[in-house]
């Protein structure tokens, strides 16, 4: 899902989740989707919510902090990819050029660890 650069990353949640909400069994986020709405939109789909809760909030709702570690490991994948100017600026004027050459980049990330040298 692509959404443009000024968005805030809620605003692609509820159509993300619904493509895929029948395929997890947990939902790893970060501080900034901890919303009454989203949360209660996970709870009804039967997902598990690992989102740490906001400083503010009144009644922190509990994660499981051994499952919000693995969100590291995407948040790294992400920053390989903006390693790729390309993939960091969105130089492509349209959206399947630029999805295009993301999915170029991310084999070229998994290749090595599919294919020993």
């Amino acid at each position: 899902m692509l959404t443009p650069g000024q968005a805030h990353d809620v605003q692609g949640f509820a159509p993300l989740f619904r493509m895929i909400s029948d395929r997890i069994e947990a939902f790893l986020a970060d501080r900034g989707y901890d919303a009454n709405a989203i949360r209660k939109e996970i709870e009804a789909a039967g997902v598990e919510a690992v989102i740490p809760a906001k400083v503010n909030r009144r009644n922190p709702a509990p994660h499981d902090r051994a499952k919000y570690k693995w969100r590291n490991l995407i948040e790294r994948l992400f920053n390989k990819l903006k390693n790729w100017r390309r993939v960091a600026t969105r130089y492509d004027k349209t959206k399947e050029s630029y999805l295009g050459f993301v999915a170029l980049a991310s084999v070229k990330l998994w290749i090595p660890f599919v294919h020993e040298t």
